[in-house]
């Protein structure tokens, strides 16, 4: 499990496919292709696509939600929202060898996708973001607390990743509540510089250099 995660969100300015690059370029070793309002046939074409970008790079490629692709792209597994296909029966269709996330915001959802067999959890929101509708209640540090500290009641291993409106300057005092990592998207592609942030949140969270490195 890669400690940093990056999460598309084509805007104007960059399309998936460049934000991929963008992020592949800076260091980030796990991609999520994430295109809500995509139909399946535009995500599949940039799904394989992406695939063949990350796997040159040695990077992981997650979709969100479109379990039905995976074979399709080659992508090595899926993420699901608390509304998407429950964890298990994308585990049925996907076999013991993909990757599942699952999205948590509570320890009760915690303990549903470790039963459930998710490989890790992606928890949030940190603070409130605009890269996802429909937020659910924000955690803040208290919230991340709270979940590792369950986990750890609860005797599972399974990897904590913090996602929603995370920047640079949060990363020491998140990963300090014991998460394993963190998840990123709109603070790469809203800065002029993507690929340099992306160098430099990488470095933060593996903590080789300290978060006001500006090279």
């Amino acid at each position: 499990m890669k400690q940093l995660q990056f999460l598309t969100h084509s805007t104007s300015r960059f399309s998936d496919l460049d934000e991929i690059k963008m992020a592949l370029d800076g260091g980030c070793r796990w991609i999520q292709l994430r295109m809500k309002n995509a139909t399946d046939d535009e995500m599949a074409a940039v799904g394989r696509e992406a695939a063949r970008l990350c796997h040159d790079r040695g990077a992981t490629l997650i979709l969100d939600d479109r379990v039905a692709l995976c074979a399709e792209t080659g992508a090595d597994g899926v993420h699901l929202g608390r509304n998407d296909m429950p964890v298990d029966e994308a585990r049925a269709i996907l076999g013991s060898k993909a990757i599942i996330g699952a999205t948590v915001n509570t320890v009760d959802d915690l303990l549903r996708a470790a039963a459930a067999g998710a490989d890790y959890v992606g928890c949030g929101p940190f603070r409130f973001t605009t890269t996802k509708a429909h937020l659910a209640p924000v955690l803040g540090i208290e919230g991340y607390r709270r979940l590792v500290a369950a986990r750890a009641a609860h005797g599972l291993a399974m990897p904590l990743i913090a996602i929603g409106g995370i920047t640079l300057s949060d990363i020491p005092a998140i990963m300090a509540t014991g998460v394993d990592g963190v998840a990123l998207s709109g603070c790469v592609v809203r800065s002029n510089d993507p690929t340099g942030e992306m160098r430099r949140l990488c470095r933060a969270v593996s903590g080789v250099v300290g978060i006001n490195d500006n090279r």
